[in-house]
């Protein structure tokens, strides 16, 4: 499980599983050792984790003291009981979204300073792919085939003072039409373009870390040149 608290990602590992090599700087053993802020810096993996030690990571995240870390790798001793621990910690809404193509573009959109991708909230009975369609035609007029899921996110953020986690899932898609294609105002898009892999590589700079996770995945899954400057 990937979630990004604060634009921060954190991966969930089971027992049996380990973080890349050269993926973490600092290791810590949540069983002989309280993880603390000054610990937390540039890419950190924490082995044996419970719950107890999960409610300390996400104070120490959710803090308005600034931290220096860059990813968290987090090894827990009971993987399905921390993924209930942490989804009980939020309000959770269901989202879906897409990846657009039109040749050798992508369909990106500018909202609230930042580049992101069209999303929206899952309406009850509806399907995530019927989802990710209905929102980006909303979003940015454009009509599109859904193909393959990318990926699923999970990321935080706050609203009226509640903690909210977001369940993404996202689909790549092909474009069908896009001669209305225009940024809705109401959902506060301010611009809808295509973009080339430069064009995105630097738009991914000024977006979060959720999205650049879409990316990547989806770069991973089609075997397509990385985005590169």
């Amino acid at each position: 499980m990937v979630i990004f608290i604060n634009d921060i990602r954190v991966t969930l590992y089971k027992p049996t599983e380990l973080p890349a090599e050269g993926s973490y700087n600092h290791v810590v053993d949540a069983q002989n050792q309280v993880p603390g802020a000054s610990q937390l810096l540039h890419h950190v993996w924490i082995k044996q984790a419970d719950d107890k030690t999960l409610g300390i990571l996400l104070e120490l995240l959710n803090s308005k003291v600034p931290l220096h870390l860059l990813s968290l790798h987090i090894s827990v001793l009971d993987y399905e009981g921390a993924k209930t621990f942490l989804k009980s910690r939020f309000k959770v809404i269901k989202a879906a979204g897409g990846l657009v193509r039109k040749k050798d573009k992508l369909l990106m959109i500018y909202r609230l300073k930042k580049w992101d991708l069209p999303k929206g909230k899952k309406e009850r009975g509806e399907k995530y792919k019927e989802t990710a369609v209905r929102e980006i035609e909303e979003e940015c007029g454009v009509r599109v085939k859904i193909g393959k899921k990318i990926c699923t996110t999970w990321h935080t953020y706050t609203m009226n003072k509640h903690a909210m986690l977001k369940k993404t899932k996202w689909y790549a898609m092909d474009l069908i039409d896009d001669s209305q294609m225009a940024p809705s105002i109401e959902e506060d898009i301010e611009q809808v373009r295509w973009m080339n892999a430069k064009e995105s590589y630097h738009a991914l700079h000024d977006s979060y870390k959720s999205i650049a996770y879409v990316f990547e995945m989806y770069y991973k899954q089609t075997g397509e040149n990385k985005i590169t400057n």
